[in-house]
This record gives C-alpha cells, structure tokens and sequence, in this order.
C-alpha cells in the first residue's frame, strides 16, 4: 500500500480523501499541523507551495487541498478566502450578501497539490458547478454543503457517499489518480 500524508486540520476533508483514496490502495494519514499559506487569489499556487513545504518537512509524499467556492452575483467572492469568511461569517451571512440576487449560479473549486521530498509540486484542479440554495438544507458534509446546490439537492443533503462521488474534491482526486496510476505503470516518465 502506497502511504501519503494529506495535511488539514479539517476532518471531513481528511475523510472525504481518506475514503475515495482507500480503494486504489493509497492509505492517507493525517497531518494536522498545517502549512504556511500563501495569500493569493488563485487556489494552485497555494496547493503548490504547501504540498512542497509539507513533503520537504515530514520527508514523505504529501498531499494539500485548497477549497473555495466561487458565486458569479458576488464577482467569484469567497473563492481563495472561503475558509476565512466561513469562519468569520458563516453560510448564514453568505445567504444575506445573496438576498434579491436572482443569478446564483456558483462554483466550487478544489486543487489538490501533490509533492515528494525534493521533487517539483504537481497540482489537480477539480470543478463541480451548481448554484446558492435559498437557505440552508442538509445536515451532512461541511462547510459551504448546505447552501451549495448541485443538481436540485445541496450536498449537505445528498450524504458523504454520494457527495463523494459527485464533489469538487472527489474530481480534484481523479485528476490526480489518473497521473498516479500511470506514474506506476510508467515510474521514469513522471515527477
């Protein structure tokens, strides 16, 4: 079994990846002493840099996941900063910026960054588009769940299996199995 550290203080991201990795044989552990993060405007360069700083620290493959959800009527606001305005403000503060907005069509974005001691850090985008709930639905997942609709149900509603299957995270993971696999069938080719 392949081992890689996935550094988050954030449970259900540590178990969302724990869980869709665990199948394809690469068992995750958990760092939770983060990393220095950049303030940028742009989530790759963030998972860049805490994959390499993290693989470079615990001398082992590491693994960093920037999040942000982006909402057209709020010019793309919280994006990079949404963990910061989730906790300062909460969905229930996002869903009052969103009161008369008639276009709630959002995003949310995850870039997984990979790295290994001494090695250039990869990243792997993942998209999955929707739109603003009302008000808050769903009492699973974390974070943005509730109010982030995605096909008629917000994922707070859907449940982490079918959340897992569906999410931002879980097409930022695919991104980066597909270079893992072929990185094993083919060692001298990648990173």
């Amino acid at each position: 079994m392949h081992k890689v550290v996935f550094v988050t203080g954030n449970e259900g991201k540590f178990a969302e990846v724990r869980d869709i990795l665990k199948p394809f044989g690469i068992e995750v552990i958990q760092d939770k002493n983060g990393y220095p993060e950049l303030q940028e405007d742009e989530l790759e360069p963030i998972a860049a840099y805490g994959a390499q700083y993290a693989a470079n620290k615990l001398k082992m493959p590491a693994m960093v996941d920037d999040s942000g959800i982006f909402i057209k009527a709020l010019n793309g606001f919280p994006g990079p900063y949404s963990r910061f305005v989730e906790d300062k403000l909460g969905n229930s503060k996002v869903l009052k910026l969103m009161e008369g907005e008639t276009d709630r069509t959002a995003y949310f974005k995850t870039v997984i960054g990979y790295c290994e001691p001494g090695k250039e850090p990869l990243v792997f985008p993942g998209v999955v588009e929707g739109k603003i709930a009302y008000e808050e639905r769903g009492t699973g997942g974390f974070g943005y769940d509730p109010i982030f609709e995605y096909q008629g149900v917000t994922f707070g509603e859907l449940g982490d299996a079918e959340k897992n299957k569906v999410s931002h995270r879980r097409r930022a993971i695919d991104s980066f199995l597909e270079w893992f696999k072929d990185k094993l069938e083919n060692p001298e080719s990648k990173n």
